[in-house]
């Protein structure tokens, strides 16, 4: 580490940039990365809309009762009694 001393975010952001990238560039990345979540959530979606790209349809949850009488099961032996 150089005799400098460390610099202020405040007093000079462009200067404490440029120096952390250099000598801690694992927390520098780290905030660009994050700080790219926000944005991505705001630029996304209209690309994907431009671009023709939509949403799945949603996946069913139940299965559809079908309409009208059920019909009666014969032939399993179910409703005898030995």
């Amino acid at each position: 580490m150089s005799g400098l001393p460390l610099p202020r975010f405040w007093a000079n952001p462009l200067r404490y940039i440029k120096w952390s990238a250099r000598e801690r560039p694992a927390l520098f990345w780290s905030v660009v990365v994050g700080a790219m979540g926000p944005v991505t959530l705001a630029v996304v979606p209209p690309i994907r809309k431009r671009l023709g790209d939509e949403d799945a349809p949603t996946i069913p949850m139940t299965y559809p009762i079908p309409q009208g009488p059920r019909k009666q099961l014969t032939g399993y032996d179910d409703d005898t009694e030995e």
